[in-house]
């Protein structure tokens, strides 16, 4: 198994709404920057979770867990956001079945 992409985990924890500007406000910080083993989910699995075959998910294995919380992760600096629909983990490895966020 290669583990030949990047993946990013951001933390949106420090955002709070303003109701005066009726804007969140403050930082989207990064917290953890870890290479992956990632592969398309696949069709069958795709409607057992999300129930339709149009969402787009990934299985993302990583070496080591990702210890900090995370709001969301990015793959290979995209602009693409994914967060977590389930994670496991195995002896070796922990692996993270991720989907498209809004």
């Amino acid at each position: 198994m290669r583990f030949d992409q990047t993946v990013t985990f951001w933390s949106r924890a420090d955002r709070k709404y303003n109701p005066k500007t009726s804007q969140y406000e403050g930082e989207i910080k990064q917290v953890d920057k870890i290479t992956a083993n990632i592969t398309d989910v696949g069709l069958t699995k795709s409607v057992q979770i999300y129930g339709n075959y149009a969402q787009r998910g990934w299985t993302i294995r990583l070496k080591r867990p990702v210890t900090a919380n995370w709001s969301y992760l990015t793959i290979d600096d995209g602009k693409a956001k994914y967060r977590l629909q389930t994670g496991r983990q195995p002896i070796k490895a922990t692996t993270l079945i991720v989907g498209e966020a809004d």
